[in-house]
């Protein structure tokens, strides 16, 4: 059995559980990891991880020094980051390489939508040297876009999409909860939110991504995000928030065409938020609507979504490409041939 040789690059949470879940899969084979944390390089990554299959592939500094100690990779697993133009950065030796890569990155989702030109430059440059690059994840990845595509395989027509996304980050890893603004004063969340650097990202890419896919021409994307306000104490691992400091958010996306409404996206992801679930409305015919009690759970997800992408992503033809060119996404047993 050939396995799919891939290394890590980002050792935070995610890039963690990462790891351990590629290295329960008998047809991938882990190499090496990358990361800029000083306290990491040259750690083991079964030492980082607890998992000793993961022998001793070590931490390294930079993709640069990776290559040169254990050769190239199949494929990167790239969690390091949300935004497309420093992504492509980070991958560039890996792409120049032919080495294709698998990312978490939120608007890699589509990168054509704010980063047109920089899509176009790296998807010649995968064209040229036979590498493919794709984002995947829950959401974005899945529940607001490629889980309301699959459903409209069954229509007749599609008249707009509603999908509802509710998530007790109480539950979410520290990273998440920090995003969100726990324990923020509301203005000051705000204001971070207006810079961009607070929120939910890719919402933008989300509502792109489902409208190519449907054959809609959006004229302008509306994104709005409100905090939500602590009535009362709640303390969570990491955050204790007092009544009248941020608990999360309240976010929302719509895709407008001819002045209509076509798609809609409202997040709501803070600590304690009860009924947790994912809600898809499609009207059209038929009318369809989904509920996923209790929602999919981001984190183990992600990492789920990372490493079932791998086989159809290196099937795939070079190039960006985006999650509706791939496959339909599925699970493949860890113990099967790769």
């Amino acid at each position: 059995m050939k396995k799919i040789k891939v290394i890590q690059f980002g050792l935070g949470p995610i890039g963690i559980e990462s790891l351990k879940l590629a290295a329960d899969h008998a047809w991938l084979e882990v190499t090496g990891g990358v990361d800029i944390d000083p306290a990491k390089v040259g750690q083991t990554l079964a030492g980082l991880s607890g998992m000793p299959a993961l022998g001793g592939a070590r931490v390294y500094p930079s993709l640069d020094a990776l290559f040169a100690a254990v050769g190239g990779p199949d494929l990167v697993l790239h969690t390091a980051g949300s935004s497309a133009a420093a992504s492509f950065a980070q991958m560039r030796p890996a792409l120049e390489r032919g080495i294709s890569v698998a990312s978490t990155c939120e608007e890699l989702i589509f990168p054509a939508l704010k980063t047109p030109d920089l899509a176009r430059e790296f998807d010649t440059l995968c064209r040229r040297t036979g590498a493919r690059i794709a984002a995947t994840g829950v959401n974005p990845g899945f529940v607001m876009e490629v889980l309301p595509i699959c459903l409209t395989g069954v229509s007749r027509e599609v008249r707009s999409i509603y999908v509802e996304r509710v998530v007790n980050a109480s539950t979410r890893r520290q990273p998440l909860q920090a995003k969100i603004g726990s324990g923020q004063d509301p203005a000051d969340f705000r204001a971070k939110f207006a810079a961009g650097k607070a929120g939910h990202a890719g919402f933008q890419q989300s509502v792109a991504l489902l409208a190519q896919a449907m054959g809609w021409r959006i004229d302008e994307i509306r994104e709005s995000c409100e905090p939500v306000v602590a009535t009362s104490r709640v303390t969570t691992q990491f955050f204790d928030v007092a009544p009248g400091q941020s608990l999360g958010i309240h976010q929302k996306c719509a895709g407008l065409s001819g002045g209509e409404t076509k798609i809609v996206f409202d997040l709501q992801m803070y600590l304690d938020a009860p009924l947790p679930h994912d809600a898809i409305v499609i009207k059209g015919r038929p009318e369809l609507n989904l509920v996923l009690n209790g929602g999919v759970a981001g984190d183990d997800a992600t990492v789920a979504a990372l490493i079932n992408i791998v086989p159809r992503l290196l099937a795939a033809a070079p190039g960006v490409r985006l999650m509706t060119e791939l496959p339909l996404p599925a699970w493949k047993n860890p113990r099967s041939a790769a």
